[in-house]
């Protein structure tokens, strides 16, 4: 028979929920929370966002004195994730289709569900707890950049959203920034007189060239996503737009990586006589903890008393951590279990699922011994 908790997560999974179109989903889930007794609120974010559903807060409150703690999953999946039917065989839930699981992240949002379900049964004792859901996260963080953290009691937090066997702590997560580029060149007969023209496609041929991109260092990467320009092969192409990204653990190479392609593409469009305009968007402040900081000595000290020996990461990716620590609050990113994310072929083993959950327990357990 299928634990609660399995049938919890395919319950969740189930309910269609990609990016901007979390509605639904949050509908199910504020009745799922307050019916275990949770205190709710929502903000008004998602006149702001354009997404599916605001960001959504439950508070169990705690039932002796200590230092509160937060836990966070966001309610969005990549597509495709319309029709997902889990299935569970030998002891891993898959989707038995042509989807995603979305075990990313409802496998957070079903941990968080069981969690709270053992507290109560157990009459366990515990500080307040607040469970924050955001939308939108995978297109960006949005949700989570739109939620006042104010509202949140707690100053310090767990975010249920990164694969692998449970026991892995991210240590560090990179400032990511979103690239455009346009470039203006002069548009003429490529047959008859080419010369007389600027190709904008030849600048950013030449400046891509140049470039320090893909591995730039250990702790540095930029890439070069989309390039769209020209009309037809017989004109000389006047204007190109470029999509790029750059990201990096260390924000002083991250403004370096920033620079120096701004710089190359000002050059070559110098070199060239055309035109260019360089724009770019912080999506994620990156933040980076050594293995002493308190959160992930409080994550280490939760995941030894499972008698795991703690892993430690440093992501190429985001999470919501970013944000709440570029907020002021201190938050690691914690593996829950799930594999092959973002894929047809993603999956989750459901003792990684108990174990995730036995993990949170200890951590509202420690929670206790903060100091305020």
């Amino acid at each position: 028979m299928e634990s609660r908790l399995v049938r919890t997560f395919m319950d969740l999974v189930i309910i269609d929920s990609e990016s901007g179109n979390e509605g639904l989903f949050h509908r199910y889930l504020i009745e799922r929370f307050t019916s275990l007794g949770l205190n709710y609120m929502e903000d008004d974010s998602m006149g702001a966002t354009g997404l599916g559903g605001n960001n959504l807060l439950f508070t169990l409150p705690g039932n002796v004195d200590g230092t509160p703690i937060f836990f966070s999953a966001h309610t969005d999946t990549v597509s495709p994730g319309v029709g997902i039917v889990p299935k569970v065989k030998d002891g891993i839930v898959y989707s038995d289709g042509p989807t995603i699981l979305a075990a990313d992240d409802k496998a957070g949002i079903a941990i968080m569900l069981e969690l709270i379900e053992r507290l109560v049964e157990n009459n366990a004792a515990h500080t307040t707890i607040e469970f924050i859901l955001t939308p939108g996260e995978e297109i960006g963080l949005i949700g989570a950049a739109a939620f006042d953290s104010n509202l949140l009691q707690a100053k310090h937090g767990f975010v249920l959203d990164n694969g692998g066997p449970v026991g892995s702590i991210t240590l560090a997560s990179p400032t990511l920034a979103s690239i455009d580029v346009h470039i203006k060149g002069k548009t003429a007969h490529a047959g008859l007189e080419p010369e007389k023209g600027i190709s904008a496609i030849t600048v950013a041929a030449t400046a891509i060239s140049r470039m320090k991109l893909g591995r730039v260092s250990d702790y540095t990467t930029a890439n070069i996503g989309t390039i769209t320009g020209g009309a037809a092969t017989n004109i000389v192409a006047e204007e190109v737009f470029i999509k790029a990204e750059a990201r990096s653990i260390e924000r002083s190479q991250f403004d370096a990586q920033i620079q120096h392609m701004n710089d190359v593409f000002e050059a070559v469009a110098h070199e060239f006589g055309a035109e260019v305009s360089f724009a770019y968007d912080i999506k994620s402040v990156g933040y980076y903890f050594d293995r002493e900081t308190p959160i992930v000595a409080k994550a280490s000290a939760a995941i030894r008393d499972l008698e795991i020996d703690p892993r430690f990461e440093v992501s190429g990716g985001g999470s919501d951590a970013n944000i709440f620590n570029a907020r002021g609050k201190e938050v690691v990113n914690l593996s829950i279990g799930y594999e092959n994310i973002h894929t047809i072929d993603e999956y989750i083993p459901v003792a990684e699922l108990h174990k995730a959950v036995e993990l949170c327990y200890q951590l509202v357990k420690n929670a206790m011994d903060y100091a305020s």
